[in-house]
This record gives C-alpha cells, sequence and structure tokens, in this order.
C-alpha cells in the first residue's frame, strides 16, 4: 500500500483525471498536488510574467489559485484532503526532484498547450523513464 502519492498538476483535463485516479486508487494514502511554474523564457508567457512581478511569490500563488482550487474540489468529491506544493523550473526535473520523497508519481499523458509541449518536451515521458519511484500515466 502506498503512503504518499506526488500528482503534478496543471489546468489540463489530463491532469484532473491523474488526480482523480490518485484518489481512487489510493484512497488512504497522502496525495500531494504539485504544480510547476516553468522557467521563464521569451516563448512562455505566464512564466515571463511570473518572473517580471514585483513580488513572485504572490504572482506564483495567483497563477496557482485556480489550479488547486479545482484540485480541492475534485479532492472533496472524494471525501478526501489533499496537500498542495508549487515549484518553479523545468516541469520534469522539478517532479523528478520531488518524487523521491514519494512513494509514487501520478500524472496525466500530457497537459499545458501544444506549444507547452512543443518548447517544454513530454514531461510524462520523462517522468516515466526517469522516476526513481513508480509511476502512474492515467489517459
Amino acid at each position: 500500500m502506498l503512503s504518499r502519492v506526488l500528482v503534478p498538476m496543471d489546468d489540463s483535463e489530463m491532469a484532473e483525471r491523474a488526480l482523480r485516479h490518485a484518489l481512487e486508487a489510493h484512497p488512504d494514502a497522502e496525495i500531494t498536488v504539485l504544480h510547476v511554474m516553468a522557467e521563464p523564457s521569451p516563448m512562455m508567457g505566464q512564466a515571463l510574467g511570473v518572473a517580471l512581478s514585483d513580488d513572485i511569490e504572490a504572482a506564483v500563488e495567483e497563477h496557482t489559485r485556480a489550479i488547486f482550487d479545482r484540485a480541492r474540489e475534485v479532492a472533496t468529491e472524494y471525501d478526501a484532503e489533499i496537500t498542495t506544493t508549487t515549484g518553479v523550473g523545468h516541469p520534469a526535473r522539478t517532479i523528478l526532484d520531488r518524487a523521491e520523497a514519494f512513494d509514487a508519481v501520478v500524472l496525466g499523458t500530457h497537459g499545458g498547450s501544444l506549444a507547452d509541449r512543443l518548447l517544454v518536451g513530454n514531461v510524462s515521458q520523462t517522468v516515466f523513464r526517469r522516476s526513481p519511484v513508480p509511476v502512474t500515466v492515467v489517459r
């Protein structure tokens, strides 16, 4: 039985499916939802906007609020509580760095916009191949 599960999440349908799967498959586990703000670059508008903000922490919190609010709504449907946390950096690298503290990772097959997937690469594929713990990829 798994006791700690990491669920990386963005605002995509696939990420929500991954959270639902984690809550169903591991009802007794501590579920942590992680949202990673990609490293700022001229091609990534939201991350660049956060980086240019006067108060970066407040900007990251504002950006993640809707994602975490939705995650909490989903958890409530399962009568569960979740923990939320943010990271800033390359999504796959950040997830892999955090994965060591968990028993498993559950993530969606893809997320974000097409541009994000082309620029950032396939995060789920990288996490699946390099994770130090078991990974479930949900479609």
